[in-house]
C-alpha cells in the first residue's frame, strides 16, 4: 500500500510542476558536501537559474567571490577553510549588498543572532523543505529582477520581516 501512495504522490508531483522561466541570475554556492550541492543546484535549476559557481569550502568561495559577479551567494555555516559565517563577514567587508542566504544544521539562536549580525538576508534549517528553499530563492530573484520593489526575507522557514528579527529570536 506505501508503494501505490509513493507512486501516487511521484505521478502528481510531475504532474504539478510548472517549468520556470530562465534567469540571468548568477549564484555562488558554497558547500562542502558533493550530495548537499548536487541537491541545490539541482533546486536552482528548477527556479530557472542556469549560471551556478561552485565552491567546495570557504576559502574557494570568497577567491570565486573575489573573481566574479554574483548576484546571490548561498552557502553553508560548517566548511573547511573557512566558515560559512567567515564567507559572510568578508563579503560584508568588501562592501558587497548581494544576497546572502545562510544554509546549515546551526539552528540555535545565539549562532542565528551571530549570521543576522555579519550579515546574512536569510537563514535556513537543514533538513529544509525544498518548497521552502524554492519560494526563498524566488523572492529574491524576484526582488533582484525588479519584479518587486521589496524583498520579503523567509526567516527559518517562517515569513519575518528583516526589523522583527531581533525580537523573533530573544
Amino acid at each position: 500500500m506505501k508503494c501505490v501512495s509513493f507512486i501516487q504522490h511521484r505521478v502528481k508531483t510531475a504532474l504539478d510542476f510548472t517549468p520556470r522561466p530562465t534567469t540571468h541570475m548568477k549564484i555562488l554556492l558554497a558547500e562542502d558536501s558533493t550530495v548537499m550541492r548536487k541537491i541545490i543546484r539541482r533546486l536552482l535549476e528548477d527556479v530557472g537559474v542556469e549560471s551556478v559557481k561552485e565552491a567546495a569550502d570557504g576559502a574557494e568561495a570568497i577567491s570565486l567571490f573575489s573573481a566574479g559577479k554574483f548576484d546571490m551567494v548561498l552557502t553553508d555555516w560548517n566548511m573547511p577553510n573557512k566558515s560559512g559565517l567567515d564567507v559572510v563577514r568578508e563579503i560584508r567587508a568588501m562592501g558587497s549588498e548581494v544576497p546572502i542566504i545562510m544554509i546549515t544544521t546551526e539552528g540555535e539562536k545565539e549562532r542565528i543572532a551571530g549570521a543576522i549580525f555579519a550579515g546574512v538576508s536569510d537563514y535556513l534549517v537543514k533538513p529544509f523543505d525544498h518548497a521552502k528553499l524554492r519560494e526563498i530563492l524566488t523572492n529574491h530573484m524576484a526582488a533582484e529582477s525588479g519584479g518587486d520593489d521589496e524583498w520579503h526575507p523567509q526567516f527559518v522557514s517562517h515569513s519575518t520581516p528583516k526589523s522583527a528579527w531581533g525580537k523573533q529570536i530573544s
